[in-house]
């Protein structure tokens, strides 16, 4: 039987969530709910149970209406849209015989005018593999994650480079700290700033101070600043979210007039070591900007020379075809066959 779950029920959905064995912080509800804050839609957890399997899938809810591009054209509150988290997401299933699963919510999707779904899966658990009979899958590039089973291996999986870069910071005096209070957070949300300022990045990547202090409140447990020092001040940070074992480098900025003295290089390291003292077995750096092996990739990668990688995949389904189609119409786009094949998805949000 499929149960939908509100951000209302948080006591519940994570009692769910941590009930399986595999589970990550992106479908915890304290994840989601800085998300919502920041305007991404209405988080809601999908939980399935049967005799033969069980899974959840944690979205976000959208109004297409509530689109800039469709205000005046369709009816608020009549059709939606799901989204993976800011992240990862996707269905986490134990158990073999998925069909009563994807049949029930398949049915429940149609039922309650959802469109479609766009799903981002999680390179480390693989869940894409649950998922080839019911959605669309594609592979996008490559990801980095730090195997965390011993302070040796950690570095020996450095580069030469990257370890010379962290013997110049340790040099130049720079030390990381680590930290969860209201000030942290302040100061890391002027460095992350400035560094999307200098990046060029597109307004979705700046977070008002209510995602902060959720990311403060509702991830208690979950959620730590590394910050770096240098003669009494903090010149780079980075978020951290732990989880079930797993790391997730979540975001970061630093000052660029210090970058020559590789302060980013070191917090890594020491977010490592941390993780291996703390029981972690991974920590998950992630890819390059749109999936491409640029030098944010590159910089990722000097943490893990090893050839193995693990890709990144994503998910398109569409539960209704003729409203899909008609959306994409009323924007003026043709809906090609085998258009899950191409670029943006939903089409009509483009």
């Amino acid at each position: 039987m499929l149960q939908v779950l509100s951000i209302e029920q948080s006591e519940q959905w994570d009692k769910i969530v941590r009930s399986f064995k595999e589970y990550d912080v992106y479908w915890l509800s304290g994840y989601v709910k800085a998300f919502k804050l920041h305007g991404d839609g209405n988080p809601q957890l999908y939980y399935f149970e049967d005799s033969r399997c069980r899974g959840i899938n944690v979205i976000m809810k959208r109004d297409i209406a509530k689109d800039d591009r469709f205000k005046g054209k369709i009816s608020e509150d009549r059709y939606w849209d799901i989204i993976s988290p800011y992240g990862y997401g996707g269905w986490l299933i134990e158990g073999n015989e998925t069909k009563q699963l994807f049949d029930e919510y398949e049915q429940y999707c149609k039922k309650n005018r959802i469109i479609c779904e766009f799903v981002r899966f999680h390179p480390i658990l693989k869940n894409h593999n649950y998922c080839g009979e019911s959605y669309h899958i594609i592979a996008l590039g490559n990801t980095v994650s730090l195997d965390l089973s011993t302070p040796e291996i950690i570095w020996n999986n450095f580069t030469s480079k990257n370890r010379n870069m962290i013997r110049k910071a340790k040099k130049n005096k720079i030390k990381v700290y680590m930290a969860r209070n209201p000030d942290i957070y302040k100061i890391f949300r002027n460095i992350y700033n400035e560094t999307m300022e200098r990046d060029k990045a597109e307004d979705y990547y700046y977070f008002e101070e209510v995602f902060y202090e959720s990311i403060l409140e509702d991830l208690p447990q979950n959620a730590q600043v590394f910050y770096a020092e240098y003669d009494g001040k903090i010149i780079a940070a980075s978020i951290v979210l732990v989880a079930n074992g797993k790391m997730n480098y979540h975001l970061s900025g630093s000052i660029k007039q210090y970058s020559s003295l590789a302060p980013t290089n070191l917090i890594l390291y020491e977010m490592a070591l941390w993780g291996n003292s703390n029981g972690c077995k991974t920590l998950y750096l992630g890819g390059g900007v749109g999936s491409k092996e640029d030098s944010l990739y590159k910089f990722k990668k000097s943490f893990y020379r090893k050839k193995d990688t693990n890709n990144f995949y994503i998910g398109k389904k569409i539960f209704n075809k003729e409203k899909y189609k008609e959306f994409c119409n009323l924007r003026g786009i043709e809906m090609k066959q085998g258009s899950l094949d191409e670029g943006f998805f939903p089409k009509y949000r483009f």
